[in-house]
């Protein structure tokens, strides 16, 4: 069976960075000590001067196939991800046709299985009339349910009051929400159009997709899941007021309702708007510079528990619409770790911390089987990284199928060097390496 030991790695794991030696044998990694001495048969790689650290599992990307594989495709989006640091991921319902039954579950394990080189996961969808659905499908095939309680394609949009009380009650899966709602998103559309017609400014994105909106939402879902005891998941936190809804009493393991934050909201602000346009159109909008150290704050004190991307490519074309026709989401798999990385050398967040929300929490919380951990016998999901090492996002470096990135001519501080997904290196220096495809995430439950 294949050996590949690398020395002298700064492993970042569980709290603590210690440099080791970590030799992986086959799809698994086989010991990690001080020093591990080579048998002579193994491939050995000196990695002084670089971390090492778990893959990244992403909890919530776009991948956009079946159905919409213009835009992207689960094997170009999965090569941009180990690109990117990104071992694992889990792909959202709202694809064509949706994930809400389990013929169109299956036949996207299907295709990531034929295709992507990243493990995979998927999210099952819930409608306001999928509720036997859900009742009855194999939950071992699925990471958790995906609920929109704001704008979304096709008929994803759950606003039925009953429908939802019986979904929360009908479950013990994670439920991941989309917060944002609509009632008061469609009365600020109107109030806009009615003074700008069609050609809305984009800076006007954040009040029309507004910190009210999100609050409402969010804290309906919480009182529901309070009395539901329902397993919940806020997805992208975009708002300060929503922090104040969550908790950071209990280790993530005893927590029934969490938090995520995604990187743009991170990153960006209202202020970028003047230079991005709708670029940087999300839902839910990026907002305040405010907001933005507040969930920074909320990150590191525990009250957020994982970080995402919510990768959601569409074509340059799409995007230079008008206000109201650009769609909303951007790429992001690529050069969201080498973004978070940044903001370690700026001090907003330790490397150790950055590891627990990227790798360990969306392994605790999707209970995801032996991945998240440097640990003998889990799978040999790695990166090494140079902390050290600058380098600019360029346009032809650019691996997702859009072709385009909100962070193009962005420097960072730091550089993805090796991705290692199952124990096989398909990520080597700006190179991808077809040397294997990705495994299917299996969950204790």
């Amino acid at each position: 069976m294949r050996e590949i030991l690398i020395q002298n790695a700064q492993l970042v794991n569980e709290g603590q960075i210690v440099q080791k030696d970590l030799l992986i044998r086959g799809s698994k990694i086989e010991k990690i000590s001080d020093h591990i001495t080579p048998m002579g048969n193994e491939e050995r790689i000196d990695a002084t001067g670089l971390h090492m650290l778990p893959g990244w599992i992403d909890d919530q990307v776009h991948f956009r196939e079946p159905g919409l594989t213009h835009k992207a495709t689960i094997a170009t989006e999965s090569r941009a991800a180990v690109a990117g640091g990104i071992t694992s991921f889990i792909e959202m319902p709202n694809t064509q046709p949706q994930t809400t039954t389990q013929k169109a579950l299956d036949d996207k394990l299907n295709i990531a299985a034929q295709t992507s080189i990243a493990n995979y996961g998927f999210l099952f969808g819930g409608t306001n009339d999928n509720l036997e659905e859900i009742k009855s499908f194999d939950n071992t095939k699925a990471a958790g349910l995906k609920l929109f309680l704001g704008s979304s394609t096709g008929n994803m949009l759950v606003d039925d009051e009953e429908v939802l009380k019986k979904i929360f009650s009908s479950t013990d899966l994670p439920i991941a929400v989309h917060c944002e709602d609509e009632t008061t998103i469609k009365a600020n559309l109107a109030q806009h159009l009615a003074q700008y017609g069609e050609h809305i400014p984009i800076e006007k994105h954040p009040e029309i997709r507004s910190e009210q909106a999100c609050y409402l939402s969010s804290s309906r879902a919480i009182e529901l899941a309070k009395s539901t005891g329902a397993r919940l998941h806020v997805f992208h936190l975009s708002t300060a007021i929503e922090t104040e809804l969550f908790s950071n009493d209990k280790p993530l393991a005893e927590k029934k309702i969490t938090a995520e934050v995604c990187v743009h909201h991170l990153w960006f602000s209202e202020e970028d708007y003047a230079e991005k346009g709708t670029l940087i159109k999300w839902n839910p909008a990026v907002k305040k510079a405010t907001d933005r150290e507040a969930l920074w704050k909320a990150l590191n004190e525990d009250k957020i528990d994982i970080l995402a991307t919510d990768h959601a490519p569409h074509t340059m074309e799409e995007k230079q619409n008008s206000y109201t026709k650009a769609p909303s989401g951007g790429p992001l798999v690529q050069h969201a770790f080498p973004a978070l990385l940044t903001a370690v050398k700026q001090g907003k967040i330790s490397l150790e911390k950055l590891v627990e929300k990227t790798s360990h929490n969306p392994a605790i919380l999707f209970r995801i089987q032996n991945r998240g951990f440097l640990r003998p016998g889990y799978y040999a999901d790695l990166v090494l990284v140079d902390l050290q090492k600058k380098y600019t996002v360029n346009q032809e470096d650019i691996l997702y199928k859009c072709g385009w990135s909100p962070f193009e001519g962005t420097p960072f501080e730091a550089t993805i060097e090796k991705t290692f997904v199952n124990g096989n290196l398909v990520y080597d220096e700006g190179k991808i390496i077809e040397s294997a495809l990705g495994k299917k995430l299996c969950f204790d439950r």
